[in-house]
Formats: structure tokens, sequence, C-alpha cells
């Protein structure tokens, strides 16, 4: 979700092998850069494996180019690579969000194969995704500051995750400053 010169990416914090819940401190959201994070909805195996590849790539990009990589490019990089397999893909869904050279939220997100939505508002993935979508319409704003924003992602990511029983158990909330990444862990709903 985009503020004003910020931006904020949240994630529950289960992992599940369909109803049964193994654990409750699993990673979905991954820190590229200090500007720049990607989520990974879907299969565990995949998750790791997909940020693993996408560390790689960004640490050969800093090598070749003495420089971080910009969000719009990442993204690019990322849709390239999941097409790459599109006909034995990784099961994940990446949101990426990160703050350009001008401070300048940037958000996207994709499909399995790399097809790629651009938002200026927000973008949800995973299996709670249409309970998602209804809240963050009901409570996104244009020009949030910070604090804003940080509760707007909350309530909505909360919100949501409780009206569905394969998410949640937690969750953690990544809000992208120009001055740096203020993380914190939200309690949810364990039952």
């Amino acid at each position: 979700m985009t503020g004003k010169n910020c931006v904020g990416i949240a994630s529950d914090t289960r992992l599940g092998i369909q109803a049964q819940t193994v654990a409750c401190d699993f990673q979905h959201i991954f820190s590229i850069h200090d500007k720049l994070f990607i989520g990974l909805a879907g299969l565990a195996s995949d998750v790791q494996s997909v940020s693993s590849r996408l560390a790689f790539r960004h640490n050969m990009y800093k090598l070749r180019e003495e420089r971080d990589i910009k969000p719009k490019t990442f993204s690019a990089m990322v849709s390239n690579m999941l097409y790459e397999r599109r006909y034995g893909p990784w099961f994940v869904e990446p949101v990426i969000a990160g703050l350009d050279k001008d401070n300048k939220p940037f958000i996207s997100a994709m499909d399995l194969i790399g097809a790629t939505s651009l938002t200026d508002d927000f973008a949800v993935a995973g299996t709670s995704s249409a309970n998602l979508y209804g809240m963050a319409e009901s409570l996104y704003e244009p020009d949030m500051d910070q604090d804003q924003l940080f509760e707007t992602l909350s309530q909505s990511l909360l919100a949501a995750v409780d009206r569905d029983a394969l998410s949640g158990w937690g969750a953690v909330v990544h809000i992208i400053t120009p001055e740096g990444v203020h993380t914190k862990t939200l309690k949810a709903r364990m039952d």
C-alpha cells in the first residue's frame, strides 16, 4: 500500500499444509535493499527458492552496475524470471514494494507466470486476496503519512485474515520511508 513518500508491505506468518498449521513464523517478505522489498505468497518451498534466486540476481546486478536496482527494473527482472519457467512455474505470487530514487512509491503484483499489474494505491496476493481487496478498498486513502499507512495496512490485513482459515496466526508490517524501514510484528487470532 502506498502513502506520501512511503510504501508499506505486510504479510501473515502462517505456514500450513492445507488446513494444518505447521509454523507461525514463516517469512513471506524479503528485503532486496533498504528501499525495496518483495512479498511472496504461495508454496513454501517455491517461496524459498525464488527468494534465494532473486537475492542472487540482485547481487549480480549490484556487482555489474555498482548500484542498487530500481523497483521498476526489479519488477521487470522478477517478471522475466517467472516467465522463463512458464511451462513449469513456481507457485508464487510476488508483490513488490519500494521507493524509487525520488522517493516515489512503487508497487507491482504478478501472477505465477510473471504477468505484471502496476498500481498507484495497493496490491494483494494470497489465499485471502478477496478479503484483502475489500478491506483495502474500504480503508485506503491517498497521501497517508507513515503512521496512517501502518494503521491502515495493519487493520486491512488483520481484518482480512480473520475471515480466512488458511492465513493469519500473526503478521509482520514493513513501512519503507526515505529515512529507513520500520518493521512491526502484530499478533493475530490463533484459533
